[in-house]
């Protein structure tokens, strides 16, 4: 699976996991987004993206995301993420 895919999967996770946290709050946006690549996924096998929020505060919200293959518990990918919460 190509890099910009597996940063969209994060990406995307980490936006579920906030607007779980904050409600549908639109405009809620990503600032900074940093994937560190470990090792090649297995072949055949679904990328599961586990995501966590490290820290949520008014205007701004740290999480990380771990993206795994198949039924290896090794990340293939480890993802921190910043997003900039809008004035309600």
């Amino acid at each position: 699976m190509s890099g910009p895919t597996l940063m969209a999967l994060a990406d995307f996770a980490m936006y579920v996991v906030l607007l779980s946290a904050i409600g549908p709050i639109g405009l809620a946006v990503t600032t900074n987004l940093n994937i560190n690549f470990l090792r090649k996924g297995q072949p055949g096998q679904d990328v599961l993206a586990e995501a966590r929020l490290l820290k949520l505060g008014k205007r701004l919200a740290v999480g990380e995301v771990n993206l795994l293959s198949g039924t290896s518990p090794d990340p293939i990918a480890h993802v921190t993420s910043t997003y900039s919460i809008p004035n309600v």
